[in-house]
């Protein structure tokens, strides 16, 4: 019986080291295995870690129809599908998803966040907690400055924590004078980005 799986982590969690991971360890033995990311760092047709490891992948545009991937998919006798950055995908497309495995029998292995720069759940993860037949948290999470578990992924502009903004921002962690940095939740409700601030 196939599965929709939703792993989700904070930034920096190892979402995207553990996709390909999974994907390369899943091709070793098998071909009918693909690779689709809602928008990597790279901005390009990749899934790319932040230790350094990458592959190429089917780049799926967040909000658009699903029918194309699933035509080729299915021409490709595609019986498992690893997608990253899977927060990105609108509620229509997690339902394509979820179509996917129950009418055609593909297993899918969907990575992502959670919640936003703002503390709101992303609304394809929103979707996923809703539908998804397994959603867990990574076992590895990163960690705040002061070593509490980091649970809040801030967007920190010109050196303050943002508390507005638009929702979809990707690049990669450092992009100009925007970063993001993992913060426990009394330190991102303070805006306190290191042990020097008060």
């Amino acid at each position: 019986m196939a599965e929709l799986t939703f792993t989700y982590g904070t930034m920096a969690a190892g979402k995207s080291t553990l996709a390909l991971q999974l994907c390369w360890q899943l091709r070793e033995g098998r071909s009918d295995v693909a690779l689709w990311t809602f928008g990597d760092r790279s901005d390009d047709g990749m899934v790319t870690s932040r230790i350094g490891i990458e592959a190429e992948a089917e780049a799926v545009i967040p909000g658009s129809s699903l029918s194309s991937h699933l035509d080729k998919a299915l021409r490709d006798a595609t019986r498992i599908l690893v997608i990253d950055e899977v927060q990105f995908a609108t509620v229509g497309q997690v339902d394509e998803l979820a179509q996917m495995v129950d009418d055609h029998g593909i297993d899918i292995h969907a990575f992502g966040l959670s919640a936003d720069f703002l503390l709101n759940v992303f609304p394809g993860s929103a979707r996923l907690f809703a539908i998804a037949d397994w959603a867990h948290e990574l076992p590895l999470t990163s960690s705040c400055w002061c070593g509490q578990k980091g649970r809040c992924n801030a967007r920190v502009v010109d050196g303050v924590v943002a508390r507005e903004g638009n929702q979809f921002f990707t690049g990669d962690v450092i992009h100009g004078n925007v970063h993001y940095q993992v913060l426990c939740r009394r330190h991102y409700r303070a805006g306190q980005l290191g042990p020097d601030e008060r």
